[in-house]
Parts: structure tokens; sequence; C-alpha cells
């Protein structure tokens, strides 16, 4: 089982769609998490430890991540999607990308 970690900045459209997605597919556990203070689900150590690997949806947050948390990555492959926020949860446009960008990593 395939453990994976979908990050953005308030969890409220793009990682909460990518868990989504992604938690129906075979082999593959998912959470969802953001860098914000306001974020739905604040991003937790605990979640960091949970992963095997971690998505982010931006630039800025691996930037954020590696800066906030960077004693629990442990060595964790964290993989920026380019996703950029412009898309409204569960949008198919932004089902598509996530499947073709953080889908052969998860295969």
């Amino acid at each position: 089982m395939k453990r994976a970690l979908f990050i953005c900045s308030a969890n409220r459209l793009r990682s909460p769609t990518a868990e989504q997605v992604f938690s129906q597919w075979p082999g593959v556990e998912t959470d969802s998490a953001g860098l914000s203070n306001d974020a739905t689900t604040v991003l937790s150590p605990e979640q960091l430890r949970w992963a095997d690997v971690i998505f982010v949806m931006e630039k800025a947050h691996r930037n954020k991540l590696s800066q906030r948390f960077k004693a629990h990555l442990g060595g964790k492959r964290v993989i920026c999607l380019e996703i950029p926020d412009d898309y409204d949860f569960m949008d198919p446009a932004l089902v598509r990308l996530l499947e073709a960008k953080a889908g052969p990593f998860l295969r």
C-alpha cells in the first residue's frame, strides 16, 4: 500500500480533489492538508511521518514545507505537481491534470 499526502495552501480545492481521486486507486491510501494556518486541515508532523510520498501543488508549497517541516521530512520524496490555484473542487480539468502528473508516481 502506497500512502500519498497531497498539500496545497488552504486544503479546500486542489489537495482534497487529489485525495478523493487517488483514494479510489487500488493500492493507494490518501490524505491531504494545507500549509496555511486557516486551512481546512492544517498540515501536521504526523501526516508527514505517515506518508510514503508527498505531493505539493506549487514550488512555493515545497519551499514552505521545507522551511517549516524540514525535521519531519526525513528524506521523503516531495514531488511538485506545478498545478496553479485555478480550479474548483473536483473540476474535471483538475482531475485530468492530477491523474497525468501524480498518477505515474502512484501506479
